[in-house]
């Protein structure tokens, strides 16, 4: 599976001193990045040769990510990426709301380092050119990350992660990633120009409207599709 040989890749990652947390960092990233879908059965025997750790490092690591809430253990099935609710993909964008809006106020005085920002709008852009709609939604994450970066706070950075990674267990139920995400790209570069220009009460304002607009646009999406029993394939 293409999922095993890019866990195989990461392996060096992990070094001589694989603990746990390195593990549950590096399956955190693949489900973020879109790799594992909702409902997806993780096999301990699969992943822990993949990556070289044991059956007690790997367990470690799963229990790590079910408190997260991006996995959930079935009895005497195993171990599964979680699928969310209509009410989690509310909380998600609750949180989003708080933390990402506070994180642009508090910004202080331009300039602002927005490099980060500017990279994942351009790889949003090349993506949306090559009709990768997946990769639009991965660029999309990483521009709320390294707004979320600006900050400069670890803590902030930790607890967004496990959120950006949940939210996208929520694109996954999507079956018109176009539609979805094209209108984002453009709001994106907005709010990087806002910031460029200085203007954080404007990036801000920008920020708000576009994580509700973005909400109300992805709950209504998803309670149609998990209605329907469907999973999509973001």
């Amino acid at each position: 599976m293409a999922e095993l040989t890019e866990l195989a890749d990461d392996r060096a990652l992990l070094g001589r001193t694989s603990t746990a947390e390195r593990v549950s960092d590096i399956l955190r990233s693949r489900i973020a990045e879109g790799f594992f879908p909702p409902g997806t059965r993780l096999s301990e025997d699969s992943i822990g040769g993949a990556l070289g750790v044991s059956r007690n490092t790997l367990r470690e690591a799963f229990r790590l990510l079910t408190h997260e809430r991006l996995l959930v253990h079935e009895l005497n099935r195993g171990v599964f990426v979680r699928v969310l609710t209509v009410e989690d993909v509310e909380d998600i964008y609750r949180t989003r709301a708080l933390v990402e809006c506070a994180v642009v106020r508090g910004l202080g005085r331009p300039p602002y380092a927005v490099d980060g920002l500017a990279k994942a709008v351009s790889e949003g852009q090349r993506a949306a050119r090559e009709g990768d709609w997946k990769g639009v939604s991965t660029a999309n994450i990483h521009f709320h990350r390294e707004l979320v970066a600006l900050a400069g706070s670890a803590r902030t950075d930790e607890v967004m992660r496990s959120v950006f990674a949940e939210l996208r267990l929520a694109f996954h139920v999507v079956d018109d990633p176009q539609r979805l995400h094209e209108p984002y790209l453009a709001r994106n570069h907005e709010i990087l120009q806002t910031l460029q220009s200085g203007d954080g009460d404007g990036a801000e304002r920008l920020l708000a409207g576009y994580l509700d607009d973005s909400r109300k646009g992805l709950v209504e999406v998803y309670a149609r599709r998990v209605a329907d029993g469907g999973q999509g394939t973001d």
